[in-house]
């Protein structure tokens, strides 16, 4: 694409300079045929008679001037070709170009968009093992608490009060997850909305 893109701005100075000598020329051409005619007019106005053995005036002249103006013509007409040839091949480049831009484009989004789904399972995976560890101190607490409980005469046994609460803790730290995460996807709620 660097080199494209190169070449497209090589192509497009090659372009500028081929207008503003073509507009140079053109000018110049302009005269020219200008003249042309000029000395055309005055030689039709001197209606001059052939003498045996001479050429007339309109006879030299034309004989000179002709092949001159053909020339103009023809470079005029070849620099024209030319401006049109570089223009199409400025555009056909130019749309390759953005074709090439808009494929990395897409190929970048896709990129972006598989990296977010694969951030999204990261912080899926966080957030199970997140409410795992969490529910792991939880349980770890309540096993605490459930066997200072019975040295003060507590009727269940700290073993089932702690395999009780497992399921529980994971269900109250899983729910307190989901509703943090639900929070923070939300947009803000501002003030006299």
């Amino acid at each position: 694409t660097r080199d494209s893109q190169t070449l497209l701005a090589d192509l497009t100075e090659l372009a500028a300079e081929l207008e503003a000598d073509a507009a140079s020329s053109l000018y110049r051409f302009g005269a020219s045929r200008a003249y042309d005619g000029i000395v055309s007019e005055r030689l039709e106005a001197l209606d001059e008679e052939s003498v045996q053995g001479y050429d007339t005036w309109a006879g030299f002249l034309q004989r000179r001037m002709a092949p001159a103006m053909r020339t103009c013509r023809s470079v005029e007409e070849r620099q024209a070709n030319l401006s049109r040839k570089l223009t199409r091949a400025t555009t056909l480049l130019r749309t390759w170009v953005d074709v090439d831009v808009e494929k990395q484009n897409r190929d970048l989004l896709a990129s972006m968009n598989n990296r977010a789904r694969l951030q999204l399972r990261l912080q899926q995976t966080v957030e199970g093992l997140s409410v795992a560890a969490v529910s792991y101190y939880v349980v770890g607490l309540i096993g605490y608490v459930a066997k200072g409980a019975s040295s003060f005469g507590h009727a269940f046994p700290p073993e089932v009060v702690t395999a009780a609460s497992v399921p529980v803790a994971i269900l109250l730290v899983w729910w307190g997850v989901r509703r943090v995460r639900r929070m923070h996807s939300e947009p803000a709620k501002h003030p006299g909305e």
